[in-house]
Protein backbone atom coordinates (compact mmCIF):
# COMPACT_ATOMS: atom_id res chain seq x y z
CA UNK A 1 0.00 0.00 0.00
CA UNK A 2 1.38 3.40 -1.00
CA UNK A 3 0.96 6.36 1.34
CA UNK A 4 2.22 9.94 1.01
CA UNK A 5 3.05 12.25 3.91
CA UNK A 6 4.49 15.75 3.68
CA UNK A 7 7.36 17.41 5.55
CA UNK A 8 9.86 20.15 4.73
CA UNK A 9 13.61 20.76 4.47
CA UNK A 10 15.30 24.04 5.33
CA UNK A 11 17.49 25.81 2.79
CA UNK A 12 18.81 29.01 4.30
CA UNK A 13 15.84 30.79 5.86
CA UNK A 14 13.34 29.22 3.45
CA UNK A 15 11.74 25.78 3.38
CA UNK A 16 11.29 23.25 0.58
CA UNK A 17 8.47 20.71 0.49
CA UNK A 18 9.54 17.10 1.04
CA UNK A 19 7.19 14.30 -0.03
CA UNK A 20 7.62 11.11 1.99
CA UNK A 21 6.35 8.13 -0.01
CA UNK A 22 5.93 4.89 1.95
CA UNK A 23 5.17 1.61 0.14
CA UNK A 24 4.77 -1.80 1.77
CA UNK A 25 4.80 -5.16 -0.07
CA UNK A 26 5.55 -8.77 0.75
CA UNK A 27 9.02 -9.32 2.18
CA UNK A 28 11.05 -8.35 5.23
CA UNK A 29 13.52 -5.65 4.18
CA UNK A 30 13.55 -1.89 5.00
CA UNK A 31 14.85 0.73 2.58
CA UNK A 32 15.09 4.48 3.22
CA UNK A 33 16.16 6.43 0.11
CA UNK A 34 16.18 10.05 -1.05
CA UNK A 35 19.55 11.32 0.21
CA UNK A 36 18.96 11.01 3.99
CA UNK A 37 21.81 11.71 6.40
CA UNK A 38 22.77 9.52 9.38
CA UNK A 39 20.26 11.19 11.73
CA UNK A 40 17.41 10.44 9.31
CA UNK A 41 18.56 6.84 8.82
CA UNK A 42 18.63 6.32 12.59
CA UNK A 43 14.96 7.25 12.75
CA UNK A 44 13.98 3.61 12.12
CA UNK A 45 15.07 2.63 15.63
CA UNK A 46 13.43 5.64 17.28
CA UNK A 47 10.17 5.10 15.38
CA UNK A 48 9.86 1.36 16.05
CA UNK A 49 10.56 1.80 19.76
CA UNK A 50 8.22 4.77 20.16
CA UNK A 51 5.37 2.96 18.37
CA UNK A 52 5.93 -0.21 20.41
CA UNK A 53 5.81 1.76 23.69
CA UNK A 54 2.48 3.28 22.57
CA UNK A 55 0.97 -0.10 21.63
CA UNK A 56 1.56 -0.19 17.88
CA UNK A 57 3.51 -3.03 16.30
CA UNK A 58 4.34 -2.69 12.63
CA UNK A 59 3.78 -5.85 10.52
CA UNK A 60 6.86 -7.56 9.10
CA UNK A 61 6.92 -6.64 5.42
CA UNK A 62 9.12 -5.10 2.78
CA UNK A 63 9.07 -1.33 3.28
CA UNK A 64 10.44 1.27 0.89
CA UNK A 65 10.46 4.93 1.93
CA UNK A 66 11.40 7.58 -0.61
CA UNK A 67 12.00 11.19 0.43
CA UNK A 68 11.49 13.33 -2.66
CA UNK A 69 13.00 15.32 -4.25
CA UNK A 70 15.98 12.99 -4.04
CA UNK A 71 18.59 15.64 -4.92
CA UNK A 72 18.03 17.62 -1.67
CA UNK A 73 19.96 16.44 1.36
CA UNK A 74 17.61 15.50 4.23
CA UNK A 75 19.22 16.27 7.58
CA UNK A 76 18.27 15.97 11.23
CA UNK A 77 15.75 14.10 13.33
CA UNK A 78 12.76 16.34 12.55
CA UNK A 79 11.47 13.80 9.98
CA UNK A 80 10.68 11.20 12.68
CA UNK A 81 7.01 12.17 12.95
CA UNK A 82 6.09 12.19 9.22
CA UNK A 83 8.04 8.94 8.70
CA UNK A 84 6.23 7.25 11.58
CA UNK A 85 2.80 8.44 10.43
CA UNK A 86 3.60 7.35 6.87
CA UNK A 87 4.55 3.86 8.08
CA UNK A 88 1.31 3.56 10.05
CA UNK A 89 -0.72 4.75 7.07
CA UNK A 90 0.95 2.33 4.65
CA UNK A 91 0.26 -0.58 7.02
CA UNK A 92 -3.40 0.34 7.48
CA UNK A 93 -3.02 1.27 11.17
CA UNK A 94 -4.11 4.86 10.61
CA UNK A 95 -6.66 6.51 8.33
CA UNK A 96 -4.69 7.93 5.43
CA UNK A 97 -7.42 10.07 3.84
CA UNK A 98 -6.51 13.30 5.72
CA UNK A 99 -2.74 12.93 5.52
CA UNK A 100 -2.28 14.95 2.28
CA UNK A 101 -3.98 17.96 3.91
CA UNK A 102 -1.37 18.41 6.64
CA UNK A 103 2.36 19.01 6.87
CA UNK A 104 4.08 17.20 9.75
CA UNK A 105 7.44 17.69 11.46
CA UNK A 106 8.81 16.53 14.82
CA UNK A 107 11.50 14.51 16.54
CA UNK A 108 10.47 11.36 18.44
CA UNK A 109 11.75 10.24 21.82
CA UNK A 110 11.74 6.52 22.60
CA UNK A 111 8.57 6.93 24.70
CA UNK A 112 6.75 8.61 21.80
CA UNK A 113 6.96 12.17 23.09
CA UNK A 114 7.79 14.90 20.59
CA UNK A 115 10.90 17.07 20.86
CA UNK A 116 11.15 20.61 19.38
CA UNK A 117 12.58 21.25 15.93
CA UNK A 118 14.40 24.12 14.23
CA UNK A 119 12.80 26.30 11.59
CA UNK A 120 9.12 25.84 12.45
CA UNK A 121 8.29 29.38 11.26
CA UNK A 122 9.70 29.15 7.70
CA UNK A 123 8.16 25.67 7.40
CA UNK A 124 4.77 27.08 8.41
CA UNK A 125 5.12 29.90 5.87
CA UNK A 126 5.82 27.30 3.17
CA UNK A 127 2.83 25.21 4.25
CA UNK A 128 0.50 28.20 3.89
CA UNK A 129 2.07 29.11 0.56
CA UNK A 130 1.40 25.58 -0.79
CA UNK A 131 -2.20 25.57 0.41
CA UNK A 132 -2.04 23.01 3.22
CA UNK A 133 -5.02 22.99 5.55
CA UNK A 134 -2.85 22.68 8.64
CA UNK A 135 0.43 21.73 10.23
CA UNK A 136 1.30 19.45 13.15
CA UNK A 137 4.45 20.21 15.14
CA UNK A 138 5.73 19.55 18.68
CA UNK A 139 3.92 21.58 21.34
CA UNK A 140 7.06 23.66 22.00
CA UNK A 141 6.99 24.95 18.40
CA UNK A 142 3.24 25.55 18.19
CA UNK A 143 3.25 29.28 19.06
CA UNK A 144 6.16 29.91 16.71
CA UNK A 145 4.34 28.28 13.77
CA UNK A 146 0.96 29.79 14.70
CA UNK A 147 2.32 33.26 13.98
CA UNK A 148 1.48 32.48 10.33
CA UNK A 149 -2.09 33.52 9.54
CA UNK A 150 -4.57 31.39 7.57
CA UNK A 151 -2.91 28.13 8.65
CA UNK A 152 -4.28 25.84 11.35
CA UNK A 153 -1.42 24.78 13.63
CA UNK A 154 -1.70 21.88 16.07
CA UNK A 155 0.84 21.32 18.82
CA UNK A 156 1.24 17.69 19.96
CA UNK A 157 3.01 16.37 23.06
CA UNK A 158 3.37 12.80 21.79
CA UNK A 159 2.73 10.64 18.74
CA UNK A 160 -0.35 9.06 20.29
CA UNK A 161 -2.18 12.39 20.02
CA UNK A 162 -1.30 12.63 16.32
CA UNK A 163 -2.48 9.04 15.66
CA UNK A 164 -5.80 9.70 17.45
CA UNK A 165 -6.20 12.95 15.50
CA UNK A 166 -5.93 11.21 12.11
CA UNK A 167 -8.09 8.29 13.27
CA UNK A 168 -10.66 10.86 14.47
CA UNK A 169 -10.87 9.29 17.91
CA UNK A 170 -9.64 12.37 19.82
CA UNK A 171 -9.46 15.93 18.48
CA UNK A 172 -6.54 18.32 19.02
CA UNK A 173 -7.02 21.96 19.85
CA UNK A 174 -5.36 24.36 17.39
CA UNK A 175 -2.94 26.96 18.68
CA UNK A 176 -4.15 30.49 17.98
CA UNK A 177 -1.90 33.55 18.11
CA UNK A 178 -3.09 37.09 17.43
CA UNK A 179 0.03 38.09 15.51
CA UNK A 180 -0.57 41.83 15.29
CA UNK A 181 -1.73 42.17 18.89
CA UNK A 182 1.31 40.27 20.20
CA UNK A 183 3.63 42.22 17.92
CA UNK A 184 2.47 45.68 18.97
CA UNK A 185 2.11 44.77 22.66
CA UNK A 186 5.83 44.19 23.21
CA UNK A 187 7.45 46.69 20.85
CA UNK A 188 8.46 49.20 23.52
CA UNK A 189 9.73 46.92 26.28
CA UNK A 190 13.36 47.73 27.14
CA UNK A 191 15.26 46.92 30.30
CA UNK A 192 17.83 49.70 29.71
CA UNK A 193 17.23 53.42 29.18
CA UNK A 194 19.40 56.42 28.34
CA UNK A 195 17.84 58.26 31.30
CA UNK A 196 20.22 56.26 33.52
CA UNK A 197 23.32 57.66 31.77
CA UNK A 198 25.06 60.57 33.47
CA UNK A 199 26.84 63.05 31.22
CA UNK A 200 28.27 61.84 27.88
CA UNK A 201 26.03 64.22 25.93
CA UNK A 202 28.32 64.20 22.89
CA UNK A 203 28.30 60.38 22.76
CA UNK A 204 24.53 60.27 23.15
CA UNK A 205 24.26 62.68 20.24
CA UNK A 206 26.54 60.48 18.12
CA UNK A 207 24.47 57.39 18.96
CA UNK A 208 21.30 59.32 18.04
CA UNK A 209 22.81 60.19 14.65
CA UNK A 210 23.91 56.58 14.15
CA UNK A 211 20.42 55.29 15.00
CA UNK A 212 18.71 57.86 12.77
CA UNK A 213 20.73 56.87 9.70
CA UNK A 214 21.58 53.23 10.42
CA UNK A 215 25.30 54.09 10.58
CA UNK A 216 28.12 51.99 12.00
CA UNK A 217 29.85 53.49 15.05
CA UNK A 218 33.06 52.94 17.03
CA UNK A 219 33.45 54.11 20.63
CA UNK A 220 37.05 54.70 21.83
CA UNK A 221 37.75 55.38 25.47
CA UNK A 222 39.45 54.37 28.69
CA UNK A 223 38.22 51.45 30.82
CA UNK A 224 35.11 52.42 32.81
CA UNK A 225 34.23 55.43 30.67
CA UNK A 226 30.83 53.95 29.77
CA UNK A 227 31.33 52.53 26.26
CA UNK A 228 29.51 49.23 26.82
CA UNK A 229 26.79 50.87 28.94
CA UNK A 230 26.00 53.32 26.15
CA UNK A 231 26.12 50.70 23.39
CA UNK A 232 23.74 48.36 25.20
CA UNK A 233 21.14 51.13 25.37
CA UNK A 234 21.20 51.73 21.61
CA UNK A 235 18.28 49.35 20.80
CA UNK A 236 16.01 51.49 22.99
CA UNK A 237 16.31 54.43 20.54
CA UNK A 238 16.23 52.49 17.27
CA UNK A 239 13.01 52.66 15.22
CA UNK A 240 10.52 49.87 15.99
CA UNK A 241 10.60 46.79 13.78
CA UNK A 242 7.99 46.62 11.07
CA UNK A 243 5.92 43.42 10.92
CA UNK A 244 7.84 42.31 7.81
CA UNK A 245 11.21 42.91 9.51
CA UNK A 246 9.98 41.06 12.58
CA UNK A 247 8.97 38.01 10.53
CA UNK A 248 12.30 37.96 8.67
CA UNK A 249 14.26 38.29 11.91
CA UNK A 250 12.21 35.58 13.60
CA UNK A 251 12.80 33.23 10.64
CA UNK A 252 16.56 33.54 11.06
CA UNK A 253 16.41 32.85 14.80
CA UNK A 254 13.99 29.99 14.17
CA UNK A 255 16.38 28.32 11.71
CA UNK A 256 19.21 28.73 14.23
CA UNK A 257 17.06 27.27 17.04
CA UNK A 258 17.40 30.44 19.15
CA UNK A 259 13.74 31.20 19.87
CA UNK A 260 13.46 28.92 22.88
CA UNK A 261 10.35 27.27 24.27
CA UNK A 262 7.04 28.84 23.26
CA UNK A 263 8.88 31.40 21.14
CA UNK A 264 6.74 33.83 19.18
CA UNK A 265 7.57 36.85 17.07
CA UNK A 266 10.72 38.83 17.85
CA UNK A 267 9.31 42.29 18.52
CA UNK A 268 12.46 44.28 19.39
CA UNK A 269 15.61 44.68 17.35
CA UNK A 270 18.25 42.02 18.06
CA UNK A 271 21.35 42.96 20.02
CA UNK A 272 24.17 40.44 19.57
CA UNK A 273 27.42 40.84 21.52
CA UNK A 274 29.73 37.88 20.82
CA UNK A 275 32.90 37.40 22.89
CA UNK A 276 36.19 38.35 21.24
CA UNK A 277 37.27 34.67 21.15
CA UNK A 278 34.57 33.90 18.55
CA UNK A 279 35.66 31.95 15.46
CA UNK A 280 35.19 33.01 11.86
CA UNK A 281 32.58 30.30 11.25
CA UNK A 282 30.58 31.30 14.33
CA UNK A 283 30.61 34.92 13.17
CA UNK A 284 29.66 34.36 9.53
CA UNK A 285 27.74 31.09 9.81
CA UNK A 286 28.67 27.67 8.50
CA UNK A 287 28.98 24.01 9.34
CA UNK A 288 28.35 20.93 7.22
CA UNK A 289 24.95 22.39 6.43
CA UNK A 290 25.43 26.15 6.94
CA UNK A 291 23.66 27.68 9.92
CA UNK A 292 23.26 31.45 10.54
CA UNK A 293 26.16 33.14 12.31
CA UNK A 294 26.21 36.17 14.58
CA UNK A 295 26.08 38.65 11.70
CA UNK A 296 22.83 37.08 10.46
CA UNK A 297 21.37 36.78 13.96
CA UNK A 298 21.97 40.54 14.23
CA UNK A 299 19.96 41.18 11.03
CA UNK A 300 17.70 44.24 11.44
CA UNK A 301 19.46 44.97 14.72
CA UNK A 302 22.84 45.63 16.30
CA UNK A 303 26.08 43.65 16.28
CA UNK A 304 28.17 44.87 19.23
CA UNK A 305 31.87 44.01 19.26
CA UNK A 306 33.36 44.91 22.63
CA UNK A 307 37.17 45.23 22.78
CA UNK A 308 37.39 45.34 18.99
CA UNK A 309 41.20 44.93 18.63
CA UNK A 310 41.08 41.69 20.64
CA UNK A 311 39.04 39.95 17.93
CA UNK A 312 40.91 37.73 15.50
CA UNK A 313 42.06 39.58 12.38
CA UNK A 314 40.28 37.03 10.17
CA UNK A 315 37.01 37.52 12.08
CA UNK A 316 37.15 41.28 11.58
CA UNK A 317 38.05 41.08 7.91
CA UNK A 318 35.07 38.85 7.04
CA UNK A 319 32.81 41.68 8.20
CA UNK A 320 33.86 43.90 5.31
CA UNK A 321 31.74 42.30 2.59
CA UNK A 322 28.51 41.92 4.68
CA UNK A 323 28.82 45.56 5.79
CA UNK A 324 28.68 46.63 2.13
CA UNK A 325 26.31 44.04 0.62
CA UNK A 326 24.09 43.45 3.71
CA UNK A 327 24.00 39.73 3.02
CA UNK A 328 26.43 36.82 3.21
CA UNK A 329 26.74 33.79 0.96
CA UNK A 330 28.19 30.66 2.54
CA UNK A 331 29.56 28.28 -0.07
CA UNK A 332 30.01 24.57 0.60
CA UNK A 333 30.64 21.62 -1.70
CA UNK A 334 27.05 20.41 -1.35
CA UNK A 335 25.21 23.73 -1.28
CA UNK A 336 25.33 27.52 -1.32
CA UNK A 337 23.25 29.32 1.27
CA UNK A 338 22.56 33.05 1.41
CA UNK A 339 21.61 34.67 4.71
CA UNK A 340 20.59 38.32 5.16
CA UNK A 341 23.02 40.39 7.24
CA UNK A 342 21.75 43.97 7.38
CA UNK A 343 22.95 45.14 10.78
CA UNK A 344 24.38 48.17 12.54
CA UNK A 345 27.96 47.54 13.64
CA UNK A 346 28.68 49.05 17.04
CA UNK A 347 32.18 48.51 18.39
CA UNK A 348 34.15 49.68 21.39
CA UNK A 349 37.86 49.68 22.17
CA UNK A 350 40.52 51.09 24.46
CA UNK A 351 42.80 53.68 22.84
CA UNK A 352 45.98 51.75 23.70
CA UNK A 353 47.15 48.54 25.47
CA UNK A 354 47.12 50.15 28.94
CA UNK A 355 43.84 51.90 28.17
CA UNK A 356 44.73 55.47 29.20
CA UNK A 357 46.03 57.17 26.05
CA UNK A 358 44.51 60.69 25.87
CA UNK A 359 43.01 60.23 29.36
CA UNK A 360 42.43 63.61 31.08
CA UNK A 361 43.91 62.60 34.46
CA UNK A 362 45.73 59.26 34.26
CA UNK A 363 49.05 58.93 32.41
CA UNK A 364 49.52 56.43 29.58
CA UNK A 365 52.52 54.11 30.01
CA UNK A 366 52.55 52.95 26.38
CA UNK A 367 55.11 54.10 23.83
CA UNK A 368 53.87 55.69 20.58
CA UNK A 369 54.89 52.52 18.75
CA UNK A 370 52.78 50.36 21.08
CA UNK A 371 49.76 52.62 20.60
CA UNK A 372 50.15 52.51 16.82
CA UNK A 373 50.60 48.74 16.82
CA UNK A 374 47.46 48.37 18.94
CA UNK A 375 45.41 50.54 16.57
CA UNK A 376 46.82 48.70 13.55
CA UNK A 377 45.00 45.55 14.68
CA UNK A 378 42.00 47.15 12.98
CA UNK A 379 42.61 47.43 9.26
CA UNK A 380 42.09 50.64 7.33
CA UNK A 381 39.40 49.14 5.05
CA UNK A 382 37.35 48.10 8.09
CA UNK A 383 37.74 51.52 9.73
CA UNK A 384 36.61 53.14 6.48
CA UNK A 385 33.33 51.25 6.79
CA UNK A 386 32.67 52.71 10.25
CA UNK A 387 30.89 56.02 9.76
CA UNK A 388 31.33 57.49 13.25
CA UNK A 389 34.44 57.17 15.44
CA UNK A 390 33.77 58.75 18.83
CA UNK A 391 36.11 59.38 21.75
CA UNK A 392 34.43 58.64 25.09
CA UNK A 393 35.83 60.70 27.97
CA UNK A 394 35.32 59.51 31.59
CA UNK A 395 32.47 61.31 33.37
CA UNK A 396 33.61 63.75 36.09
CA UNK A 397 32.35 63.30 39.65
CA UNK A 398 30.04 66.31 39.51
CA UNK A 399 27.98 64.74 36.71
CA UNK A 400 28.06 61.21 38.18
CA UNK A 401 26.67 62.48 41.49
CA UNK A 402 23.90 64.50 39.82
CA UNK A 403 20.59 62.95 40.91
CA UNK A 404 18.62 64.37 37.98
CA UNK A 405 17.79 61.76 35.29
CA UNK A 406 19.06 62.24 31.78
CA UNK A 407 16.95 62.50 28.64
CA UNK A 408 14.91 59.28 28.35
CA UNK A 409 15.25 56.91 25.42
CA UNK A 410 11.62 57.54 24.41
CA UNK A 411 12.34 61.21 23.64
CA UNK A 412 15.45 60.38 21.60
CA UNK A 413 13.57 57.62 19.79
CA UNK A 414 10.89 60.08 18.66
CA UNK A 415 13.50 62.20 16.89
CA UNK A 416 15.09 59.10 15.36
CA UNK A 417 11.72 57.86 14.07
CA UNK A 418 10.95 61.26 12.51
CA UNK A 419 14.30 61.24 10.70
CA UNK A 420 13.77 57.66 9.50
CA UNK A 421 10.33 58.60 8.21
CA UNK A 422 11.90 61.34 6.07
CA UNK A 423 14.36 58.79 4.69
CA UNK A 424 11.65 56.23 3.94
CA UNK A 425 9.75 58.81 1.92
CA UNK A 426 12.92 59.89 0.11
CA UNK A 427 13.84 56.34 -0.91
CA UNK A 428 10.32 55.03 -1.45
CA UNK A 429 11.02 54.36 -5.13
CA UNK A 430 14.49 52.87 -4.57
CA UNK A 431 14.36 49.11 -3.85
CA UNK A 432 16.63 47.88 -1.06
CA UNK A 433 17.37 51.34 0.38
CA UNK A 434 15.58 52.35 3.59
CA UNK A 435 18.04 54.63 5.39
CA UNK A 436 20.96 56.95 4.67
CA UNK A 437 23.60 54.35 5.49
CA UNK A 438 22.42 52.35 2.45
CA UNK A 439 22.75 55.20 -0.05
CA UNK A 440 24.65 54.54 -3.26
CA UNK A 441 26.99 57.07 -4.90
CA UNK A 442 24.21 58.06 -7.28
CA UNK A 443 21.83 58.76 -4.39
CA UNK A 444 24.54 60.72 -2.59
CA UNK A 445 24.89 62.99 -5.61
CA UNK A 446 21.13 63.54 -5.63
CA UNK A 447 20.39 64.03 -1.95
CA UNK A 448 23.64 64.91 -0.13
CA UNK A 449 25.36 67.35 -2.46
CA UNK A 450 26.85 70.19 -0.34
CA UNK A 451 27.05 73.84 -1.48
CA UNK A 452 30.31 75.57 -2.43
CA UNK A 453 31.12 76.49 1.17
CA UNK A 454 30.52 72.90 2.23
CA UNK A 455 32.68 71.56 -0.59
CA UNK A 456 35.60 73.79 0.49
CA UNK A 457 35.23 72.57 4.06
CA UNK A 458 35.13 68.98 2.91
CA UNK A 459 38.17 69.44 0.66
CA UNK A 460 40.19 70.87 3.53
CA UNK A 461 39.20 67.95 5.78
CA UNK A 462 40.07 65.42 3.09
CA UNK A 463 43.52 66.94 2.57
CA UNK A 464 44.34 67.39 6.26
CA UNK A 465 43.13 63.98 7.39
CA UNK A 466 44.17 62.12 4.22
CA UNK A 467 40.74 60.50 3.93
CA UNK A 468 39.81 57.82 1.40
CA UNK A 469 37.01 58.04 -1.16
CA UNK A 470 34.93 55.71 1.02
CA UNK A 471 35.43 58.02 4.03
CA UNK A 472 34.28 60.92 1.82
CA UNK A 473 31.03 59.06 1.10
CA UNK A 474 30.59 58.19 4.77
CA UNK A 475 30.90 61.84 5.82
CA UNK A 476 28.23 62.84 3.30
CA UNK A 477 25.90 60.08 4.53
CA UNK A 478 26.29 61.15 8.15
CA UNK A 479 25.81 64.82 7.21
CA UNK A 480 22.60 63.89 5.38
CA UNK A 481 21.36 62.15 8.55
CA UNK A 482 22.19 65.18 10.71
CA UNK A 483 20.22 67.31 8.26
CA UNK A 484 17.28 64.89 8.49
CA UNK A 485 17.29 65.14 12.29
CA UNK A 486 16.80 68.88 11.82
CA UNK A 487 14.30 68.29 8.96
CA UNK A 488 16.60 70.38 6.74
CA UNK A 489 16.14 69.86 2.98
CA UNK A 490 19.83 70.44 2.13
CA UNK A 491 23.18 69.46 3.61
CA UNK A 492 24.70 72.61 5.12
CA UNK A 493 28.32 73.30 6.19
CA UNK A 494 27.33 72.91 9.88
CA UNK A 495 26.09 69.38 9.16
CA UNK A 496 29.35 68.54 7.37
CA UNK A 497 31.43 69.98 10.20
CA UNK A 498 29.63 67.79 12.75
CA UNK A 499 30.01 64.71 10.51
CA UNK A 500 33.77 65.37 10.10
CA UNK A 501 34.06 65.74 13.87
CA UNK A 502 32.80 62.18 14.26
CA UNK A 503 35.96 60.75 12.68
CA UNK A 504 38.26 60.96 15.71
CA UNK A 505 40.68 58.24 14.62
CA UNK A 506 41.56 60.27 11.52
CA UNK A 507 43.04 63.09 13.61
CA UNK A 508 46.78 63.67 13.53
CA UNK A 509 47.18 63.57 17.33
CA UNK A 510 46.07 59.95 17.59
CA UNK A 511 48.94 57.56 18.28
CA UNK A 512 51.41 60.44 18.42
Amino acid sequence: MLTKVYGAALQGIDATLITIEVNTTKGCLFYLVGLPDSAVKESQQRISTALAVNGYKLPTCKTIINMAPADIRKEGSAYDLPLAIGLLGANGLIKAERLPRFLLMGELSLDGSLQPIKGALPIAIKARELGFEGMIVPQQNAREAAVVNHLTVYGADNIAQVIDFFNETAPMQPTVVNTREEFFAHQNEFALDFADVKGQENVKRALEVAAAGGHNILLIGAPGSGKSMLAKRLPSILPPLSLGESLETTKIHSVAGKLGRDGGLITTRPFRDPHHTISTVAMTGGGGYPQPGEISLAHNGVLFLDELPEFSRNVLEVLRQPLEDRKITIARVKCNVEYPASFMLVASMNPCPCGYYNHPTRPCVCTPGQVQKYLNRISGPLLDRIDLQIEVIPVPFEKMSDARPGEPSAAIRERVVRARRIQEQRYADVPGVYCNAQMTSKLLALHARPDDHGLRLLKEAMNRLNLSARAYDRILKVARTIADLEAAPDVRPAHLAEAIGYRNLDREDWAG
